[in-house]
């Protein structure tokens, strides 16, 4: 996404738009190109910036083969491996798939907040959210909800991380960072069920939670489900600009 140093938005480039629901591309491009941002500035000034996107698009049935679809969460954040101003991954083995899980086709993606402490060994973790991939009886998902949530929170506890060693953040005694967690069968990618790129994903979204050791201050910002899998965020140390207008017009 580029923005100009105005805020505003000139531009749009999709990750594999052929991909992608012609219906997506349209009611996307169209909402961003009337964002606002505050302006990023550098050495003082205003500048231009190309910023990364991931959202949340949803499409609910209205009636017989119509659907209606809306944004439901953005983030603007960016993973960067080696900037040595964030908390990066290093020793992230996945957690192993719950039997009881596995055997009943649970799949599902859990939202981790992780808490690392200064010697880059995990101090605690919690699952903020839990979003299945199938359908079942409600007490059903009570229960596996726990179950993919507890088995990611105890591997977790396990990783370690390389911690921020310039900028304002590497004087902090600890840092929170958002892990999202994907549990997904091999059968369900093969029946297309799985989360495959420029297609539809049935879920069922959790409640979010906080997590024991921050108060609710800081729980304000993007929801947890819509940062892209397969990255190490930070949770307190947005580098991103800054919306000011809705995310899909009034």
């Amino acid at each position: 996404m580029h923005i100009e140093a105005d805020g505003s938005v000139s531009g749009l480039v999709f990750h594999q738009e052929e991909e992608l629901p012609e219906s997506v591309v349209t009611l996307v491009r169209g909402a961003a190109l009337q964002w606002r941002f505050e302006p990023v500035t550098a050495s003082g000034s205003a500048v231009r910036v190309v910023a990364p996107m991931s959202l949340r698009v949803v499409a609910r049935k209205v009636d017989g083969s119509n659907y209606e679809i809306g944004l439901r969460g953005v983030s603007f954040q960016k993973y960067d491996s080696t900037d040595p101003q964030d908390v990066a991954s290093i020793d992230m083995k996945p957690p192993r798939y719950p039997e009881q899980a596995y055997r009943s086709g649970a799949t599902g993606n859990v939202h981790l907040l992780v808490k690392v402490g200064r010697d880059g060994k995990v101090e605690d973790a919690f699952s903020e959210q839990v979003n299945l991939t199938f359908l079942s009886r409600e007490a059903d998902q009570r229960h596996f909800r726990e179950v993919l949530a507890s088995n990611a929170v105890a591997a977790a506890k396990r990783w370690t991380f390389p911690v921020p060693t310039e900028g304002d953040a590497a004087a902090q005694p600890y840092w929170n960072v958002r892990v999202p967690v994907r549990y997904s069968t091999g059968d369900e990618r093969g029946s297309g069920r799985g989360e495959a790129y420029g297609r539809w994903s049935s879920y069922v979204a959790g409640p979010r939670g906080g997590a024991p050791w921050r108060d609710a201050s800081q729980e304000a910002g993007p929801a947890p489900d819509t940062l892209a899998a397969g990255s190490v965020y930070m949770a307190d140390n947005n580098k991103g600009p800054r919306l000011l207008t809705p995310l899909q017009g009034s």
